[in-house]
Order: structure tokens, then sequence, then C-alpha cells
């Protein structure tokens, strides 16, 4: 594969199966920070999870095991949201959000996830629309968790009245918006983040690498591959840009830019 050699850990992570979501979010750092020494994150988890291991009651029921964790990360460790500096792209990298301890909704709740997994307490992530929670996972458990909010336990009605506070006008919750991400969904929100804050900030070619980080774990993006050919385009990359933008509208003929793809590519072609 013709990429960087600070991206070949994190590809090498995203093919194994199941997917370590702890170590492949610490491998999305690896290209900001080439020197990151990675087991020793993932050893501070592994002492976190001793921490709580030796806190939890005998019966492990599960509003008990959240009730340690949501004390142990937001109490004694001091973990919480970022709401002063929401887009800081460190938010973003999981060995920023340990050393800091701020993160936002997915980072934080990532961390949550390998505590949970290091105890053996099943726990799934939930994309909710402009939110990240997660959830233990067992039939019918019925709550969730808010990492961003100190651990907060939500009821379905309460994931509601959180998507009405953050679109600021009422929304209806839907089935969907409560089902379980895998990893490497887990692992393109984050990067989408990324993207999105490098965008925001005109570092383009921070940019570009969380696109081609995405598409490493999803192809047929079809708005990252989209997105990447513009990049192309503008940047002069005629050859690159064509073979994307061509492939988007192949896979998305229907597009409601398709008019100006096809613009580009008569200039292009010129």
């Amino acid at each position: 594969m013709d990429f960087p050699q600070s991206r070949q850990p994190f590809y090498h992570e995203i093919k194994k199966t199941p997917i370590d979501l702890g170590k492949a979010a610490l491998c999305i750092a690896l290209e900001e920070y080439p020197d990151l020494d990675i087991d020793a994150y993932l050893q501070r988890l592994d002492c976190y999870a001793e921490d709580v291991a030796q806190q939890l009651p005998q019966e492990r029921y599960p509003l008990r095991v959240i009730n340690t964790l949501n004390s142990y990360l937001f109490e004694t460790l001091k973990f919480q949201g970022n709401q002063e500096n929401y887009y800081d792209p460190k938010n973003s990298f999981l060995n920023e959000v340990l050393e800091r301890r701020v993160g936002i909704p997915i980072t934080l709740s990532v961390v949550y996830l390998e505590l949970a997994k290091r105890l053996e307490f099943p726990m799934v992530g939930v994309g909710m629309p402009g939110h990240f929670i997660i959830r233990p996972e067992f039939k019918d458990a019925g709550i969730f968790v808010d990492a961003f909010n100190g651990g907060e336990v939500l009821f379905p009605e309460d994931c509601e009245r959180r998507l009405t506070q953050i679109y600021g006008r009422p929304i209806s919750l839907q089935p969907e918006f409560l089902e379980p991400v895998s990893s490497d969904k887990i692992l393109v929100r984050m990067l989408t983040n990324l993207k999105a804050i490098y965008i925001a900030q005109q570092e383009i070619s921070k940019a570009l690498a969380a696109i081609e980080r995405i598409l490493l774990l999803a192809p047929n993006a079809v708005l990252e591959l989209r997105d990447r050919g513009l990049i192309y385009y503008q940047s002069g990359q005629a050859i690159a840009a064509s073979q994307d933008l061509e492939r988007y509208l192949s896979l998305r003929p229907d597009a409601p830019d398709a008019s100006t793809i096809q613009r580009i590519l008569g200039r292009l072609e010129q």
C-alpha cells in the first residue's frame, strides 16, 4: 500500500478481526505524534481497569459496574468533556485525551469502552446524530451512558431530550439512532471529526490524511471519494482527481452535485 510509514500500523490494526478499538484509535494519532508509545497508553488503560476491578462489588450488576466506572473516571481521575474548546483536534486523539483527561463524546466513550472491555463488562457505542453515547450490551438493558457529561445514565426519553438540546429544535427519537455501532464505524466517526476540524482550520493536507484513512476503513464511502477528488483537483493533481470523481459518479450517478462534478471532470479532461 502506498501511504506514509506512520499510517502502516493503523492499516494493519484495522485489518485484524476483531479490531482492537483502543489500539487502532491510538494508531490514528501516529501521524500527528510519530514518536507515540502506543504500548504505554494501552498499559495505562490496563492500570485504570485494575483499579476499577478492585473497587467493584462482588455482584456485578450493570448499574453497580457503571456507577463504579463513573466514580473512578469522572470523580477520581476527573475526566470531563471539553466544553470550552470542543473543536480542538487534540480532543480526537486518544493519547491526548488520556494525558489531559478531557475530550469529546466519542473519545471519552472509547476510554469508557476500553475499561469496560478489560473488566469483561460488555458495552457498545451508540452513534446518535450529533452525539455519541454508550450502553451495556445486554438484551433490553434500556439504559445509556453519556461519557461527555460525567457518565450520566440516560433512558431513551433522555436521549431524545439530549438531541433536542443539541439541535435546538424538537427531534423525534428514531430506533436507528440507538443502534450499536461497530469498531470500524467508531474509527470512521473519529476521523470524520478530525477531517471537519482540519477543513475548518484550512489544514488541507491533514484533512486529506483523515479522508485517506476513512477510505481504508470504508473504500466506497462516496462523499469521502468526492471530497478527496475535490482536494486533488484544487491542488492540481488531475489524474488522481479524475479517478476519484469518476468513481464517485459511478457509485452515485443521481447525486445532487452530479452536474457540478461533471463540469469539473470536463475541465480536467481539457
